[in-house]
C-alpha cells in the first residue's frame, strides 16, 4: 500500500518575507530607541559617578539628539550608493561600540564623545531601515512595512526604557548601557540573516534634497514638530527627579511610572494614526496639544511643596501622577502621524525626504527640550513642568496660526481650528 506523503508547506509569499524583514529591522530601530531614551531613566546615577550635576549629564541626550539630526541628512548622502544590508549591519555595530565605550566612559567628555558616536550610528540606520523596508515589498504594502519599522522606536519608549532602568537599578547604569551594546550585535546579526542583498541608490545632492525647504507650507508646519517635541522633553530627560517630586520615588515605582508612559506612548501613536485619517490632522494636534498642556499644569501642581505636604498623609501623591503620565506619553508620541500626514500633502512626490526631515526635527526638539529642561531643573519640579505647559500653549498657538494660513490641506473633518 503506498504511502501518501503529506503536502509541502505552501511557499512564502515574497510580500510576507518583505514584512517579516520589516520586524526584523523593526528589532534594529527598538535598540536605536532604547539607546536614543534609556538614559532618561538614570541621569542621576551617571550625574553621581562622573561627578557633574544631573543637568549637565542631561545635556549628553541633547548632544545625542543633535547629532542625529545633523548627521541624518549628511550621512543619506554620503552612504547613498552603499548596500543596504551592509549599510545597515556597520550602523547596528557602530551603536554597539559606542555603547561600550559609553559603559566604560570613565570621564563626563568621553561619555559625551561616546554619545557622539552612538548618534552617529543611530542617524545611518533609523532612515535606511525605513528605505529598505519599503523597498522590500510592494507599493500597497509599504506603509504597513514603514509602520512595523517606526514602531521599534514606539516600544522603545514603553519597553526598553522601563527595563533599563531596571537594568540599572539592579546592575548599575554602566552594565546597562552594556545590555545595550550587546542588544545591538544581536540586531545586526539578525538584520545580517534576514535582510536580502539590496542595492544603494544613486546619490542625489543635499542641496536637491533639501529644495523641499524652499515650499512655505513645509517652512511652516516643520517648526511645529520641533516645537511640540521641545515641550514634551523638557521634562523627560530628568523624568526621575522630577516624578520624584509628585511622589513617584522607589525603584519599583520609578519603573512603574516610566512603563505608564511607555502605554501611553504606543497607545498614543496607534489613535493618533487612525484618527488623522478620519477627522484630520490638526484636530488630532490640537487634542494632542491641549492634553499635554492640561498635564503639565497638574503635575506641576502636584509637584508644589505645599500640594505635596497635604497629599502625603492620604498616600494621594503615589496614585494621581498615573493619569497624567499616561496623557504626558500620549500626547508626546501621538504628534508624529499627523504631522507625517500635513507633510505628505503639502509635497507627496518629496515623501522619503519629509519623513527624514521631520525625524530630523524630532531630535532637534528632543535636545533642545533637554537643555531648556536643564536650565529649569534647579528651579524645581513645578518650574520644570510648568516650562513644559507654556511651550505646549505655545504648539498650539503655532497650530493655530499656520492653519488659519492655510498651509496643508486637511483631512475628512477638520477644519482650521
Amino acid at each position: 500500500m503506498a504511502r501518501t506523503l503529506p503536502a509541502p508547506p505552501p511557499p512564502v509569499a515574497p510580500a510576507d518575507r518583505g514584512l517579516r524583514a520589516a520586524a526584523v529591522l523593526a528589532l534594529g530601530t527598538f535598540a536605536v530607541g532604547t539607546d536614543a531614551f534609556v538614559t532618561a531613566g538614570f541621569l542621576p546615577a551617571v550625574a553621581g559617578s562622573l561627578h557633574v550635576s544631573t543637568a549637565a549629564a542631561g545635556q549628553s541626550v541633547s548632544l545625542f539628539a543633535a547629532g542625529y539630526a545633523l548627521a541624518s541628512p549628511l550621512l543619506a548622502v554620503a552612504t547613498a550608493r552603499v548596500p543596504r544590508r551592509a549599510l545597515l549591519v556597520a550602523a547596528l555595530l557602530v551603536l554597539a561600540v559606542a555603547n561600550a565605550l559609553t559603559a566604560l566612559a570613565p570621564t563626563y567628555p568621553a561619555l559625551l564623545a561616546a554619545r557622539l558616536l552612538a548618534a552617529l550610528g543611530a542617524a545611518a540606520f533609523t532612515p535606511g531601515a525605513g528605505a529598505a523596508a519599503a523597498a522590500l515589498v510592494p507599493a500597497e504594502l509599504r506603509g504597513r512595512a514603514l509602520a512595523l519599522v517606526i514602531g521599534g522606536l514606539t516600544a522603545a519608549t514603553a519597553l526598553g526604557v522601563p527595563l533599563g532602568r531596571v537594568a540599572a537599578v539592579g546592575l548599575g547604569w554602566r552594565s546597562a548601557l552594556g545590555a545595550v551594546a550587546v542588544l545591538a550585535v544581536l540586531c545586526a546579526v539578525a538584520v545580517r540573516l534576514a535582510l536580502p542583498r539590496l542595492p544603494g541608490t544613486p546619490p542625489v545632492p543635499l542641496r536637491a534634497r533639501l529644495a523641499v525647504l524652499r515650499r512655505p507650507g513645509v517652512r511652516r508646519v516643520l517648526p511645529l514638530t520641533v516645537l511640540g517635541m521641545v515641550a514634551c522633553y523638557v521634562p523627560y530627560a530628568y523624568s526621575v527627579p522630577v516624578l520624584a517630586a509628585v511622589g513617584v520615588t522607589g525603584r519599583t515605582a520609578a519603573v512603574a511610572a516610566l512603563a505608564v508612559y511607555g502605554a501611553g506612548a504606543v497607545a498614543g501613536n496607534a489613535l493618533a494614526g487612525r484618527w488623522t485619517d478620519r477627522v484630520g490632522p490638526v484636530r488630532v494636534l490640537a487634542t494632542g496639544y491641549g492634553v499635554m498642556a492640561a498635564v503639565f499644569v497638574l503635575l506641576a501642581a502636584l509637584a508644589a511643596p505645599a500640594v505635596r505636604a497635604g497629599a502625603a498623609p492620604f498616600g494621594a501623591a503615589a496614585v494621581l501622577p498615573a493619569l497624567p503620565v499616561l496623557g504626558w506619553g500620549a500626547s508626546s508620541w501621538c504628534q508624529t502621524p499627523p504631522q507625517q500626514h500635513r507633510l505628505l500633502a503639502l509635497a507627496p512626490e518629496q515623501g522619503a525626504l519629509l519623513v527624514s526631515l521631520n525625524a530630523s526635527a524630532i531630535y532637534l526638539g528632543i535636545g533642545a527640550g533637554t537643555v531648556l529642561g536643564g536650565f529649569a531643573l534647579p528651579f524645581g519640579a513645578p518650574a520644570v513642568f510648568a516650562l513644559a505647559a507654556v511651550l505646549a500653549l505655545a504648539a498650539t498657538g503655532w497650530l493655530r496660526r499656520t492653519a488659519r494660513a492655510g498651509s496643508t490641506p486637511e483631512g475628512p473633518g477638520a477644519t482650521s481650528t
